[in-house]
């Protein structure tokens, strides 16, 4: 694990005061920018030098074949891979003939500040070119949250010391060439190369347009850049332009004294449609330009302020004792925003829009684990998220039938909705999905009470996934419900009977299913769901087969898993994980040894199907079984050694989920943030020291907070209530601190099991119990966590 902190240690922002070339891929990760539907890697103005270029537009992909070793019935044919699309972050810098490149010349001053609060990425360079000219370089860029289809640069250079001539060259760049990875990792994209054909290009003014379309998935992508230029008065400025099918260029040269400052705002606007004419995309990316030009620059900036400070209001989370964690988990909340703010009805995918890993498919971690930061903090955003699904739902009914099963089955791996995963038993058969999707429709009406979607999007995702339950289980002899066959959320253990996450996960869907089919009767009969097919899904969830070993005392992740033998740790070196890279599977699914926490994770979801005593025994059983070797293990881990008493322990996992990717704790960085693991930052702490579950029906509350933080303070929306929780560790505070309803509304919570009223700007003080004392459970040989402090 790379442990190397390249950061300076800030609350509201991510700085880089030196250039670490080798670590371009990752530094390009951490300051992209995305608003949802267009990201842009943080890569260097001029291009070159890079780590991997960059620039996205939510859904558009190319398709590629997936070949199979051996074919078989209902294996996926294709699979579709995220591509970087027409590049508009270019500007290219000449002093005096001398090109502008960070490998050559004389580096005095880099420094790159993403600010959290204004919503831009900023650089300041100081440069002295071969011939000892010396510049200073001052760029800001930011893709807007309140002009969806824009993104926009400031940049300015000037001499230091001599009259220099200065040429920009502002680009827009299709087809750029790409690094060849030459990896084996499964979790790095696929490689296109040439993925988008020329349709039209055009230049006329200060503007260029360039419009493409891929090869075979039929994804028409216009983008349009428009220039501001600026001088001081007497200095003499002149451009030309040159436009061909993958490339425009806009030249800006001026001579400058000392002093002086030539200013290139530059406006770039996306659009792409697999539907719309060629002329209407074209128009549609001229009018987000001319949107954004009325605007203005410094309106632009102020847009994104006010927006930012509006989710700050709502969202914000404060630590106070841990300085390091403070930056991480609002680096967190600010990607995550990033990845759901405008992405209106279209896939948060694992790595967001910030790199091509995981070749931009959107998982089941969308779901379980970024959905729950944005129902309470951006809960317009999680409702697209979720319509996005429902958009997709004939597919996974087409699928389900290809399968032979009733009802939806949907995904493991998408962009559009087809099923991408070319491995069965951890794609196919990681059919928990399926509630997953349910799970974050009931945690989104348990948080709005939004009617309308409940009736439009909730129902039919509720029902059709119900309907997959009761065709894919059976009832055995003994009156249990079964479900076989299946792999749960750890993928080193597949194709197995009875996963206790997967079943009790499935109940909790057949449940709601049930009640809101009984709610909706009129929308219900529509999707011809009888009483019969109600009372059956009851009795489904009802007689739900939970595995438990009486001698161990334990629930087993899967029927017989506690039989297996117990995988030899200790023979294991560092250079062996992640073992899905250095072990083959048929060693691994025979064993006891957990890629990522599985049942655990089921205790922090259905919480209410285990005694305190059980959760207890399962954790220390399972953590001396869970090896980490995913980016969605620790922070389950951190909530559940809260909830259980190891607050030390839960210290340390959430310090190492917090810097995954601030320190590349995976080494892989630079194909893209680990969004999920970015939304169990906000998990650790919320749920985790906060002890927020939402799974009983009244929002319930249990803070503790280890040795080492002081306070910890969030703000939640609930029921269109504003709340927010504030602890010290001895005591904690609650206090609704606005509305959006009736300004006598109020809120019943528990807080450590007790029930509380709390009232409109009437805070309510508890003491905070102490936490159990219970025997440190131990991790596999060589697999503890970090330790804090």
């Amino acid at each position: 694990m790379n442990r190397r902190a390249a950061f300076t240690v800030e609350p509201w922002c991510i700085r880089e005061t030196e250039l670490h070339l080798d670590d371009l891929g990752s530094t390009e990760s951490v300051f992209a920018l995305s608003n949802g539907h267009i990201g842009i890697r943080g890569n260097l103005d001029e291009g070159e030098p890079h780590g991997l270029p960059g620039t996205y537009l939510n859904s558009v992909y190319e398709r590629r074949p997936l070949p199979h070793a051996e074919a078989g019935y209902g294996y996926p044919e294709s699979g579709q891979t995220v591509i970087n699309v027409t590049n508009g972050k270019l500007i290219r810098l000449l002093v005096d003939d001398e090109p502008f490149d960070l490998r050559y010349g004389h580096l005095d001053k880099h420094e790159r500040v993403l600010d959290m609060r204004a919503g831009t990425l900023t650089r300041e360079v100081e440069w002295r070119s071969p011939a000892d000219q010396a510049v200073k370089v001052t760029s800001t860029r930011l893709v807007s949250f309140t002009h969806r289809s824009v993104m926009a640069i400031a940049y300015e250079v000037e001499p230091l010391h001599e009259t220099a001539r200065v040429v920009l060259q502002s680009e827009l760049v299709a087809n750029e060439q790409m690094p060849e990875s030459g990896s084996v990792d499964p979790r790095v994209a696929a490689a296109m190369h040439n993925p988008l054909q020329a349709l039209e290009h055009d230049c006329n003014g200060n503007r260029i347009t360039l419009v493409h379309e891929t090869r075979h998935s039929g994804r028409r992508v216009a983008a349009a850049a428009e220039h501001v230029i600026e001088v001081p008065e007497g200095v003499k400025v002149s451009t030309n332009w040159g436009v061909r099918p993958d490339w425009g260029r806009l030249t800006v040269t001026a001579t400058l004294k000392p002093g002086q400052k030539l200013r290139l705002i530059k406006f770039v606007s996306y659009g792409w449609s697999s539907q719309r004419s060629l002329p209407a995309l074209r128009d549609q990316v001229a009018a987000g330009l001319t949107g954004a030009i009325h605007t203005g620059w410094d309106d632009l900036r102020a847009e994104q302020r006010q927006y930012l400070d509006e989710f700050w209001a709502r969202a914000d989370v404060e630590v106070d004792g841990d300085e390091e964690l403070q930056q991480a988990v609002r680096f967190a909340l600010f990607h995550i925003i990033q990845a759901g703010a405008r992405a209106e009805q279209r896939p948060v995918s694992a790595k967001g829009l910030t790199g091509p890993g995981y070749d931009g498919h959107c998982f089941w971690d969308t779901e379980t684990f970024v959905l729950p930061v944005l129902i309470h903090t951006a809960p317009r955003a999680a409702a697209d998220a979720l319509r996005w699904r429902h958009s997709t739902l004939q597919k996974a009914k087409d699928r389900a039938a290809t399968l032979g099963l009733k009802g939806a089955s949907f995904p493991w791996r998408t962009i559009n909705g087809d099923e991408c995963s070319g491995y069965w038993p951890a794609g196919t058969a990681a059919f928990h999905i399926n509630a997953d999707i349910a799970d974050a429709v009931i945690r989104y009406h348990g948080a709005t009470e939004d009617d309308e979607f409940d009736r439009e999007i909730g129902l039919p995702l509720l029902v059709e996934t119900a309907r997959l339950w009761q065709s894919f289980g059976q009832f055995d002899r003994d009156g249990w419900f079964r479900i076989d066959g299946v792999t749960g959320p750890d993928e080193y253990s597949a194709i197995t009977d009875n996963n206790v996450y997967t079943n009790l996960m499935a109940q909790r869907n057949l449940r709601a299913a049930a009640t809101a089919a009984s709610s909706y009767t009129e929308e219900a009969a529509a999707l011809e769901v009888t009483a019969e097919e109600i009372s059956i899904w009851r009795q489904c969830a009802d007689a739900m087969f939970i595995p438990f070993n009486e001698a161990l005392g334990v629930h087993e992740q899967a029927e017989n898993f506690t039989k297996h033998a117990v995988m030899d740790f200790e023979s294991l070196t560092e250079e062996d994980y992640p073992l899905l890279l250095t072990m083959p599977y048929v060693q691994l699914y025979r064993k006891q040894v957990v890629k990522q926490a599985d049942l655990v994770l089921a205790m922090q979801l259905r919480g209410d199907a285990f005694t305190p005593e059980q959760k207890a025994a399962n954790f220390a059983y399972y953590e001396k079984l869970t090896v980490r070797d995913s980016s969605l293990s620790a922070c389950t881990q951190s909530v559940m050694a809260a909830e259980v008493g190891h607050l030390g322990l839960a210290y340390d996992y959430t310090i190492e989920n917090a810097l995954t990717d601030l320190h590349d704790l995976h080494s892989n960085t630079t194909n893209g943030l680990h969004i999920a693991a970015l939304a169990g930052t906000w998990m650790s702490l919320v749920a985790g020291f906060g002890g927020m579950r939402d799974t009983s029906g009244t929002l319930a509350f249990a803070p503790r907070l280890p040795d080492g933080l002081d306070r910890l303070a969030f703000t939640i929306t609930h029921k269109g209530l504003r709340l927010r929780v504030e602890t010290d560790g001895k005591q904690a505070t609650y206090l609704l601190t606005d509305h959006e309803r009736n300004p006598e509304d109020e809120m019943d919570i528990l807080h450590h099991g007790d029930l509380v009223t709390l009232k409109l700007g009437d805070p309510v003080t508890l003491a905070v119990p102490p936490s159990p004392t219970r025997p440190k459970p131990s991790q596999p040989f060589g697999r503890e966590p970090m330790q804090r402090g």
